[in-house]
């Protein structure tokens, strides 16, 4: 009985600690990646701006080819949007385009419903140099109490920057393509 109080006192220091340092973790969070792309700003904004065409380069597509998407709104520009049903690594959420400037700028509400909750925004920027692109992709919100916890052994910026990474690279290899037409 005694040993079995102990271990009852010691597991709540240690669970205590744990939501200690958890609670303590920052909330925001942000990714970015960015590459250079041969091809003109407007050749990449289209890729991105129309949801549709993202089929062709999103990275979680590659990752359960039988994720299932439900397009509404217009078919490009603010207001057009998406939901996607996929397997566990995929999970379930929306994306909706909040604002978008012409080869400059797109903006998205990311909702996530599966296997987590929570809302984060992402944008693509693209910026003319020379005859090529920097396309910036970043994605930023707050990480509720138990993303913080999963993000002490996980982090995100390693977890959703490689995606970035194969989604930016199938992305140039596309738009690099279409400009070689």
């Amino acid at each position: 009985m005694y040993y079995d109080k102990k271990i009852l006192i010691g597991l709540a220091i240690v669970v205590g600690v744990f939501v200690m340092i958890v609670a303590t973790r920052p909330a925001d969070f942000r990714v970015t990646r960015t590459t250079l792309i041969a091809a003109p700003a407007e050749v990449v904004f289209v890729q991105v701006n129309e949801l549709k065409k993202w089929e062709a380069w999103n990275p979680w597509g590659k990752i359960d080819p039988a994720m299932k998407l439900t397009y509404e709104g217009p078919a490009s520009g603010v207001g057009a949007a998406y939901a996607w049903v996929g397997n566990s690594d995929v999970g379930e959420g929306r994306m909706a385009i909040t604002e978008s400037q012409p080869n400059e700028r797109v903006q998205f509400k990311l909702e996530f419903f599966k296997p987590m909750t929570g809302t984060s925004t992402a944008e693509f920027t693209f910026k003319p140099e020379g005859n090529q692109t920097r396309v910036t992709w970043t994605m930023s919100g707050k990480n509720n109490f138990i993303a913080k916890a999963f993000c002490l052994f996980v982090s995100m910026d390693n977890m959703i920057g490689s995606q970035f990474e194969q989604g930016l690279a199938s992305l140039k290899t596309l738009a690099e393509a279409a400009v070689s037409k």
